[in-house]
């Protein structure tokens, strides 16, 4: 079990109240607070490996909650696709839109359109969404694939 307080791993931990808030602390850290009873009796100590029942299942639960994860794994790793400035110009015109047009819904100015649609200006990781919903096109390939 852990101390809500100071994190240490420990055995047995007491509910005591601090400052108005009821915490499970190691015996060291009780000495903060108002102890409010003894702690809970666990029936036949802790959930074997292997149990089953409410209890485990919930222990289940709180573990992989308590998991560090990293979602930029869990994420395919996208690219912009090789073909990306000639996708927007196509996409562009398909809606018939002017350079100007495109630049202004986008928030972005005109040459920055076309240094974009010409390939010499790749756009910002923020701003690939936002091109791929207003010309509802994608820009976006995982990495390693073909076009």
């Amino acid at each position: 079990m852990l101390c809500e307080m100071c994190g240490k791993d420990v055995v047995q931990t007491n509910q005591v109240r601090v400052e108005g808030s009821v915490l499970s602390l190691c015996p060291e850290c009780s000495r903060f607070g108002t102890a409010i009873g003894a702690p809970p009796p666990t029936p036949g100590g802790a959930p074997e490996r292997g149990a089953t029942g409410p209890i485990a299942d919930r222990l289940a639960v709180r573990s992989r909650r308590m998991e560090e994860r990293d979602l930029f794994k869990e994420l395919p790793d996208m690219d912009l696709a090789s073909d990306w400035s000639k996708r927007i110009r196509v996409a562009r015109e398909k809606l018939g839109w002017t350079p100007e047009d495109f630049g202004k819904k986008l928030n972005e100015k005109k040459s920055i359109v076309l240094k974009m649609e010409s390939g010499s200006y790749r756009p910002p990781d923020a701003m690939v969404p936002k091109i791929e919903h207003l010309l509802k096109v994608r820009l976006r390939a995982e990495a390693g694939a073909a076009p």
